[in-house]
């Protein structure tokens, strides 16, 4: 399938979403109140991206899902790397890295809050904390994936370890991150939403929290509706560089 069929289908299915969100509380199926349709939202948003306030919560949302990602993605790389390249470690620590996977990261929520207070930080590192064991699993699979034959070649031709490190780990490993990378963001703008949902003076979870307790159901679904464009700008941008990356599979 082309390029321009998949856009194309893309474009069709999103128009057929947002007719019937249009649709379903104007012919009564769902309350307004409810469910306000899509053109309300839509113009509910844009009255809201006017307002400096707001704008100041979306960049502080952003913000902290950067800082979580950029610091999680470096960690747990090397992590990753370190557990696959040594089976003693690994075998030491993944029963602990399984079973903080497997759990729900928000019932060490308000650990952080009463450590760290409800400021900035406290949102990333929780950020970082509900991501970097996808981005640590993520790695580990990838260096597992690369083929020891590479590496043997590598060696034989007297390649030092930051060469195959580079040469040859790395090619191999990226698609894998980028992968993980998806999701790790994914995770890490639930985390960082619920942090702020949970105990802050700033962001959109805050306001999301707010506009929902107050009932003010239009504002509620124009600040999911700008969310959603985010997220959705930030994982086609990954998508668009894993695609320039995907010849490094072969």
């Amino acid at each position: 399938m082309t390029g321009a069929a998949v856009l194309a289908g893309r474009v069709v299915l999103a128009a057929a979403l947002l007719g019937l969100w249009e649709a379903l509380p104007r012919l009564g199926v769902a309350d307004p109140e409810l469910l306000p349709p899509f053109s309300v939202v839509a113009t509910t948003a844009a009255e809201l991206l006017g307002r400096p306030r707001l704008r100041a919560d979306l960049w502080v949302t952003t913000l902290e899902l950067l800082a979580a990602v950029a610091i999680a993605l470096p960690v747990g790389t090397l992590l990753g790397l370190l557990l696959a390249e040594s089976e003693r470690l690994a075998r030491i620590f993944d029963p602990l890295v399984f079973f903080l996977f497997s759990i729900p990261k928000s019932i060490f929520l308000p650990m952080f809050i009463l450590t760290m207070g409800i400021g900035f930080w406290q949102k990333v590192a929780f950020g970082v904390f509900s991501t970097v064991f996808i981005v640590l699993m993520s790695a580990a699979a990838a260096v597992r994936s690369v083929r020891p034959d590479h590496v043997f070649v590598a060696r034989a031709f007297g390649a030092t370890p930051l060469q195959i490190a580079w040469r040859v780990y790395l090619p191999s490993m990226l698609p894998i991150l980028l992968e993980g990378l998806r999701l790790a963001v994914i995770f890490g703008f639930t985390a960082v939403l619920l942090a702020e949902m949970y105990a802050s003076r700033t962001g959109m979870g805050h306001q999301i929290a707010s506009w929902g307790e107050n009932f003010m159901m239009d504002r509620l679904f124009a600040g999911v509706l700008l969310l959603s464009v985010i997220a959705i700008i930030l994982n086609e941008t990954i998508r668009a560089i894993e695609a320039r990356c995907g010849h490094w599979r072969q």
